[in-house]
């Protein structure tokens, strides 16, 4: 499963080997390559032609041409709704609000307290979870508001373990 963002508007997207979804309906197009980078689509009775215009892989931001309209599309696959449900970004803007547990464990290591500077790769803290350490890295640069947990907890996913 994935996300696409359309004019600010967000549409999750799941394909299977047989089907696709888009917002949990299923799209019936007949698809059929055209060129390297243009699609012919078919649906009911209307027939539109799509060409990827331009991509930038490192923001997953596409540039496309439906018919003589152009639109950008954001994309966030399910490794980055996963860092954006706990509280991390994926795109490294450097606006950290949060970072919450990704999953329930204890917490073994902690590198940080309030007030400090980290950039983006520091290591925040271990949390040790079905006897794997975990190293919870800072996905961006920012300064430690508050630090929501101590030493030798337990935590439940999804709790808020630093505050920026």
């Amino acid at each position: 499963m994935f996300s696409v963002i359309l004019q600010n508007n967000t549409h999750t997207v799941e394909k299977t080997d047989d089907s696709l979804q888009v917002n949990q309906k299923p799209i019936a197009w007949d698809l059929k390559w055209v060129e390297d980078r243009k699609i012919h689509l078919i649906r009911g009775q209307e027939s539109i032609e799509a060409e990827l215009l331009s991509i930038d892989r490192s923001t997953k931001t596409l540039q496309i041409r439906i018919g003589h309209q152009t639109a950008s599309l954001k994309l966030k696959d399910r490794f980055d709704l996963l860092l954006e449900k706990m509280g991390m970004s994926a795109n490294g803007n450097g606006s950290l609000k949060d970072i919450k547990a990704p999953m329930p464990g204890l917490i073994l290591d902690l590198m940080v307290k309030p007030g400090d500077e980290v950039k983006k790769g520091d290591v925040l803290l271990i949390l040790e979870a079905m006897k794997m350490e975990n190293i919870i890295k800072s996905p961006g640069d920012g300064v430690v508001r508050e630090v929501k947990i101590s030493l030798r907890q337990s935590v439940e996913k999804n709790q808020v373990l630093v505050l920026f």
